[in-house]
């Protein structure tokens, strides 16, 4: 049976071939890389990252901000989004061929592109902005410029990421298919084995050192177990002249030559995510950051790339019997490593079993108490797990942070206090290992805040009542600034963090650019025209219990440029 990027690639083909033949040379020819530098990678398809599979490549810019993008191939903008967080500026151009490619993090579009976004967001009178132009509105050609490369968002670092998207259902496709020529001659780089007694998320698991026997292949010495068991890896690639540890690309797990498992980054689907923390030692990862990836899949488990014979990588040890475990892992192109595993079974060792105060992840449970409580809705968590919800005097300790869940569960605190304001500035705070409570989203309901989260731990309720600081940067108040192209501004909040801001000009809306990683907003002059000299700039912030500040200042200029 053909997945749905061979079904892509078969139409494509169809498609070509009733094309004539210097149509088709055209077509060739159109797939342009997207940066002109040489192609160094940051971050491999498909590798693993915070709740969610990595969906395309980051690009290494050279440590800069504002390298040309380019289209990789003819088409036409279908998606525009601006956001203060996750991809910042990113453009999504859909291709001829069924393909739609994506550009985020980018630090401003080319200019036709730009003065689009512009005007809609003047409209709006909003910085971020998500639009769907029409086919025939921003149509664009292969090589054609179409941003600058830049931070913004959930970027830790400049860089480019890139994707190429099944138009169809927009499932990410593995963009290493194309011909991008990363010079990539490394092996990846193994460095321990674990064995697990069972897949469960809390399955008990010990370390094996491993040694190189050749440039290819790592083994360990013998080991002694019986019963259920599953493999771990703590591992990654590398390609030439880049330093980061990337993910890999494909894995084999055979016991005695039979295939226990295989997977295989081709293409994923967004709805994969969710099972991701099923696939890394989830308690190792909460306590430690330490990511150890485990070749084992859930019965649930519906996931674009597992391959072969969809078995879930449990194998059973009998006593007296002799067994090999061969652990295959490989990048795209084909640089492979080895881990050779030689076991001799005896009795099974203590395995987990479910206490008693386990819950069922089939049923809804709800924890209440007289001012606090806790409700797991269906399917909360993918396995049963002992779970213990303890209400403290000012906090709900719920269960520990080392079992991953598939959904939401909700925190309920009655607000104490009748005093408005009070209320108003109050919270339900997640508390870190440190004790340090920080804001994650929640909302009021009548006498009650309600707030939803993916991670188990203690939750306190909490109260700002500082309101968000605004600082100008690089003016003063009556200042003339007819030389300036820009205004720069500090926005600061401290605890529950910026919900909104809004900035006018003599009572006009003007766009800031917002970037969260800096606290920063940037206007810049060319948006708007002064035919007078004095103008009253206005600055409103709020956080996200409601706290308000407003800064009020004057500035000189007069200049008929922009628009």
């Amino acid at each position: 049976m053909l997945n749905n990027t061979q079904n892509l690639k078969l139409k494509f083909f169809l498609f070509v071939c009733t094309l004539p033949l210097f149509h088709f040379g055209q077509m060739e020819a159109q797939w342009v890389p997207p940066l002109d530098i040489p192609i160094q990678l940051s971050g491999t398809f498909g590798e693993f990252r915070s709740n969610h599979f990595h969906a395309g490549l980051d690009i290494r810019t050279q440590g800069r901000q504002g390298l040309k993008v380019k289209s990789v191939q003819n088409g036409w903008v279908n998606r525009i989004r601006v956001s203060t967080t996750g991809y910042g500026k990113a453009l999504y151009i859909q291709h001829y061929d069924g393909t739609t490619s994506v550009y985020a993090h980018l630090k401003k579009f080319a200019p036709k592109i730009e003065a689009y976004v512009k005007e809609r967001q003047y409209q709006k009178e909003s910085f971020t902005i998500h639009l769907f132009p029409k086919s025939e509105v921003l149509k664009i050609e292969a090589g054609e410029l179409v941003g600058f490369s830049g931070n913004t968002g959930g970027s830790y670092g400049p860089h480019l990421h890139f994707e190429v998207r099944n138009s169809s259902n927009q499932n990410p496709i593995n963009p290493m298919e194309y011909p991008l020529e990363i010079k990539d001659s490394q092996r990846p780089q193994i460095q321990n084995l674990y064995i697990y007694n069972g897949i469960h998320p809390d399955s008990k698991k010990k370390e094996f050192p491993l040694v190189k026997k050749n440039d290819s292949v790592y083994t360990t010495a013998g080991i002694y177990t019986g019963g259920k068991i599953s493999v771990g890896l703590r591992l990654f690639d590398r390609q030439d002249l880049s330093y980061n540890k990337n993910g890999i690309y494909k894995a084999k797990v055979r016991l005695n030559g039979i295939p226990q498992f295989e997977m295989k980054m081709d293409e994923i689907s967004f709805n994969d995510s969710k099972y991701i923390n099923l696939l890394i030692d989830y308690k190792e990862y909460a306590q430690k950051k330490r990511r150890i990836q485990r070749f084992i899949s859930h019965s649930e488990q519906k996931t674009t790339f597992l391959e072969g014979e969809k078995t879930n990588g449990e194998m059973e040890i009998s006593p007296g019997k002799s067994y090999q475990i061969m652990i295959e892992v490989s990048d795209y192109v084909g640089n492979t490593s080895y881990v050779e595993a030689y076991i001799t079974g005896t009795d099974p060792p203590l395995k987990f079993t479910e206490k008693l105060d386990s819950i069922d992840p089939s049923k809804d449970y709800l924890f209440d108490f007289d001012d606090k409580s806790v409700y797991f809705p269906q399917n909360s968590f993918y396995d049963a797990i002992p779970l213990k919800v303890e209400n403290a005097e000012n906090e709900l300790i719920v269960g520990e942070n080392h079992y991953p869940l598939q959904k939401p569960f909700e925190i309920q605190f009655q607000i104490p206090d009748q005093d408005s304001l009070k209320n108003s500035q109050s919270f339900i705070a997640k508390l870190n290992s440190k004790g340090k409570p920080y804001f994650f989203s929640n909302q009021k309901k009548e006498d009650s805040w309600i707030g939803k989260s993916k991670i188990l731990g203690r939750f306190t309720l909490s109260r700002d009542s500082v309101a968000p600081k605004i600082k100008p940067l690089n003016f003063k108040n009556k200042q003339w600034l007819s030389s300036f192209n820009y205004l720069r501004v500090k926005l600061t909040d401290d605890y529950s963090g910026i919900k909104s801001y809004r900035g006018e000009i003599n009572g006009k809306w003007i766009r800031f650019e917002y970037e969260p990683k800096n606290n920063t907003l940037i206007y810049d002059f060319n948006d708007l025209s002064f035919k007078e000299s004095l103008h009253q700039l206005t600055i409103e912030a709020e956080d996200r219990v409601g706290n308000v500040s407003k800064l009020e200042m004057e500035f000189y200029r007069k200049t008929e440029k922009g628009g």
